[in-house]
């Protein structure tokens, strides 16, 4: 097990694109559930699961910094109970810069927090308002500048282009402000329309107006081109990062390395299992005061599942799949496995081989979904 992801599903306003497994803060258990938490802690543990090898851990959600102060202080009380925080490579919790305050980024630094990733998505009050956010543009640069005297240097921005209206010009604007925070790093995502959400609702009705595929690549170039030239490499499809500052966490799953979900609706992969928490809290809670793990469901990863992982996962990556490192996972050269769609897509100018590197061109991380699929094997 290398890290830990623990999930949060409070939130004090639903975005909508969200379509994670979350609820509204009011009137929920949540000291109920954080206390559920350290039960799952615990029975992981006594079923033989360790956390001594553990690098990271992530708080996601929801939103970890919808809890108040006593409730984040309780939860990461329990944490420190089962790793061992100062030995941690990264510690990051996600954030939404209007409910970020300074005594939460207080009790978050004094118990190990090393990392905050904080959910801003534009820079456009326009767009904020539209997509279902609730800070300002100020909240943002307010939020920063306060963690920043705190301690906190490792920060990164989430952020989404191809909004419903959004403009090509607009989201240079956001590019702008945001990089001109000087921050290690950004992650930037397109717009994707998820059943159970707001905008698949408007979407059905006809009234949801994207910006259209031309735009949403312009869009993509530019960030790619933007952070590059601030010296923000890009090592994965969406994120960007100065030397020494990607999220080590969000490695784990890129390297298809093992990894604990802890939480209602958390997913892990432990072992050659991957397996899913039920996501409604009462349901979980109630395992979990049963004496039970709240496993919902468990899928048992097949050597061939473990392959097409490996290349669908580890060609997210700008540096791509080490051919060497595949061999001795598998016993079996990549190209034994996967000659067919590597050639073919190196003759359609999408894969490249530098060294013992197989990894995307340009125009093969513009088209990754594209590539990704040439990677199921048919079994």
């Amino acid at each position: 097990m290398r890290g830990v992801y623990i999930h949060i599903p409070f939130c004090q306003q639903i975005c909508h694109y969200c379509d994670f497994n979350k609820v509204f803060l009011k009137n929920q258990p949540v000291d109920q559930y954080i206390e559920s938490i350290g039960l799952e802690f615990q029975l992981m543990k006594e079923a033989g699961h360790s956390f001594e090898q553990v690098e990271t851990v992530f708080l996601g959600g929801g939103t970890p910094t919808a809890l108040s102060v006593p409730q984040l202080d309780r939860l990461l009380t329990i944490v420190e109970q089962y790793i061992d925080i100062p030995a941690l490579r990264e510690f990051t919790t996600e954030a939404n810069p209007d409910d970020l305050s300074e005594a939460q980024l207080c009790i978050l630094k004094e118990k190990g927090v090393t990392r905050l990733s904080i959910g801003v998505q534009s820079f456009n009050e326009r767009l904020l308002n539209q997509i279902g956010r609730t800070h300002s543009v100020d909240d943002v640069e307010c939020v920063i500048s306060t963690a920043r005297n705190i301690g906190f240097e490792n920060i990164s921005l989430d952020l989404m282009y191809g909004l419903p209206t959004q403009t090509v010009t607009e989201w240079e604007e956001t590019l702008d402000r945001a990089l001109s925070l000087d921050l290690p790093h950004y992650s930037a995502y397109s717009l994707i329309v998820e059943p159970k959400t707001v905008f698949y609702n408007r979407m059905t009705k006809g009234k949801l107006p994207l910006p259209g595929e031309d735009a949403e690549a312009e869009m993509f170039g530019m960030v790619i081109d933007r952070m590059n030239a601030s010296n923000r490499m890009q090592y994965e499809i969406s994120n960007f990062a100065i030397p020494d500052y990607p999220s080590f966490h969000n490695l784990i799953y890129w390297e298809n390395l093992n990894y604990a979900g802890i939480g209602a609706g958390a997913h892990g992969y432990l072992g050659k299992q991957r397996y899913a928490n039920v996501g409604p809290l009462k349901h979980y809670i109630d395992h979990l005061e049963e004496g039970k793990l709240p496993i919902k469901e468990v899928h048992e990863v097949t050597q061939a599942e473990s392959m097409e992982e490996e290349m669908f996962l580890g060609l997210r990556k700008i540096e791509g799949v080490s051919m060497e490192h595949f061999k001795q996972k598998f016993k079996k050269p990549i190209l034994e496995v996967f000659g067919k769609p590597i050639h073919d897509l190196q003759q359609q100018g999408m894969l490249q081989i530098v060294d013992d590197q197989l990894c995307l061109t340009r125009k093969g991380i513009f088209q990754g979904n594209a590539v990704f699929q040439q990677f199921l094997l048919e079994v």
